[in-house]
């Protein structure tokens, strides 16, 4: 009739196929029904398969090779192959985060202070012999770096990656494996790490390395807390840097 109002439609966004086929081997790794190291079919039988074409079945896996979802060997022997996340992806992606948005020097000790003192309470409850065994080389090789800085802070490194690990948290481990390179950048300070800052430092890894053999978590908690916040408060006396600067693989 006239005059009569018809009814309106959104414009509709419809999906590139190659990111729905992307979408679903994703779910299907990440649901665990695609294992580690599991082959992929070919890619002849997955345009078989899927009814799609070449060019959109390798877009899908570049998709899915980026994300570290999937491993691309070329040859004789390759293919694609499944790679689940685990706490390497975690580090990795975490040190691009800090790279590519230039993080402030405060909240990467603001990171530190709310991270390391639940890693060393939950170090005290479940760490292992070999947690301390790891944990004591990492002190003695501190202790002994005397007046070697680069190897000191090394081994300062070490020694709190340890703490991370004996937590047997994964999420926790892989974020201190991604702040390892952010704390060197933030500590290379030689006019900062002079032998009062090495002393108070090895003592209080001592104390803390205690508390965790001793699976006294309350203390390990609150001797973290202190070391980590004293040390931010000290650093920042002498490192007015807005953000940390960090190298890339390869970089010098």
């Amino acid at each position: 009739m006239p005059g009569r109002s018809h009814p309106r439609f959104d414009a509709l966004t419809v999906p590139k196929a190659s990111d729905v086929l992307a979408s679903e081997v994703r779910e299907r790794i990440l649901s665990g029904e695609f294992t580690e190291g599991m082959a992929l079919p070919p890619e002849r039988q997955l345009v078989e398969q899927t009814g799609l074409s070449r060019a959109t079945v390798r877009e899908a896996l570049r998709i899915l090779e980026v994300e570290k979802l999937l491993r691309i060997r070329p040859g004789r022997g390759g293919g694609a192959f499944v790679h689940r996340p685990n706490r390497e992806s975690l580090a990795s992606t975490v040190q691009l985060v800090i790279r590519g948005q230039r993080i402030r020097l405060e909240a990467l000790h603001e990171t530190r202070e709310a991270i390391e003192p639940t890693c060393a309470a939950l170090a005290a409850a479940r760490r292992s012999d070999r947690d301390l065994a790891e944990l004591d080389a990492a002190q003695r090789d501190l202790v002994e770096a005397g007046d070697d800085i680069p190897r000191f802070l090394r081994a300062n490194i070490q020694w709190h990656s340890a703490v991370a690990r004996a937590s047997d948290n994964e999420l926790l481990i892989g974020f201190m494996s991604a702040l390892s390179q952010s704390i060197y950048a933030a500590t290379d300070l030689e006019q900062f790490m002079d032998a009062d800052i090495r002393r108070i430092t090895a003592r209080a890894h001592a104390k803390i390395t205690e508390a965790i053999r001793e699976q006294d978590g309350p203390a390990a908690m609150r001797r973290m807390a202190r070391h980590v916040c004293g040390f931010a408060d000290a650093a920042a006396q002498v490192d007015r840097r807005d953000q940390v600067e960090l190298s890339g693989p390869g970089d010098d």
